[in-house]
């Protein structure tokens, strides 16, 4: 049984199931947010929607990623209760999450960031090196533990819960990625650096979506997308970092360059994205890409 089959696992749940579950999954996110503007608001002073310029970046960035964990739960909890399936079946195809195959996705591209931002520093890109230990140790700690929860819940929800479901519906892999790419692309449309880039970095969002359902569905599971997601955000909080991005923290280095639809992103969708399909394919021997994608 291929990932996208994995919703056939499922004990007698309908459409009703699968529209009671969104609902539940959205209302919890909307919980979460509500129960952290109150602590903002009751204990900080302020509400997440107007941060002060001089607000503890690391205590935002917890109340930003928390209801997330939120997000999660309620999922975790519709699968197994609801459609009665293994929470497992929503993760991956193989008995036990492989988390050789996340480590494997985290540093690789974490490893290919890394040359970037070098790369990015000795040809002279306004990139300025800070850092403060006491504030670095915190948002270290808070990336490591609540960033990969904030990437596992983005990707169980859309490659996991949203993928199986419209493979369900219409028993075709290019549909179920295209159709979870596009929504994971729109999510992203009220992000700050859409409105200072512009409507055309949602293409980016949508490509990479596209390719994380790539992923998905010719290695029958999760591990490798959550890998790749999870160190590129802990990456733009506790490296790299800029003034206008959703994450605002302390990171090691800030970028002063104008917001634009640079010459790095035109590389991550067309050669470096790619190259990574075409590196996993090797290293896991993917096979029947006609069957799987068509």
């Amino acid at each position: 049984m291929t990932f996208l089959e994995q919703a056939n696992k499922d004990n007698g749940s309908n459409a009703g199931t699968y529209l009671l579950t969104i609902v539940i999954v959205l209302l919890s996110l909307t919980v979460g947010q509500f129960l952290m503007e109150v602590i903002a608001v009751e204990f900080l002073g302020y509400s997440l929607r107007h941060m002060p310029k001089d607000a503890d970046l690391n205590m935002y960035l917890v109340l930003l990623l928390m209801p997330f964990s939120f997000v999660l739960l309620a999922l975790m909890v519709c699968i197994r209760y609801l459609h009665k399936r293994p929470v497992l079946s929503l993760f991956t195809t193989r008995k036990t999450f492989d988390w050789k195959r996340f480590v494997f996705a985290f540093l690789l591209w974490g490893a290919i960031m890394g040359i970037a931002l070098i790369a990015a520093i000795l040809n002279g890109q306004p990139i300025q090196f800070q850092f403060n230990v006491s504030s670095f140790i915190s948002l270290f700690l808070v990336s490591i533990l609540l960033l990969p929860i904030q990437t596992t819940a983005e990707e169980v929800f859309f490659r996991g819960y949203l993928f199986q479901a419209f493979g369900k519906l219409f028993k075709k892999g290019w549909i179920a990625i295209i159709l979870t790419g596009t929504l994971f692309g729109l999510l992203h449309w009220s992000n700050p650096e859409v409105a200072k880039i512009g409507d055309i970095l949602l293409v980016f969002y949508i490509t990479t979506g596209i390719f994380l359902g790539i992923l998905t569905q010719m290695d029958d599971g999760l591990e490798l997308g959550m890998g790749y997601h999870a160190v590129n955000n802990i990456f733009a909080s506790i490296i790299l970092t800029n003034n206008w991005q959703a994450f605002q923290t302390d990171a090691l280095f800030i970028d002063y360059s104008e917001p634009n639809f640079g010459p790095e992103l035109y590389l991550t969708l067309f050669i470096l994205q790619p190259l990574l399909l075409f590196t996993f394919s090797k290293v896991y021997r993917w096979k029947n890409w006609k069957n799987k994608l068509l």
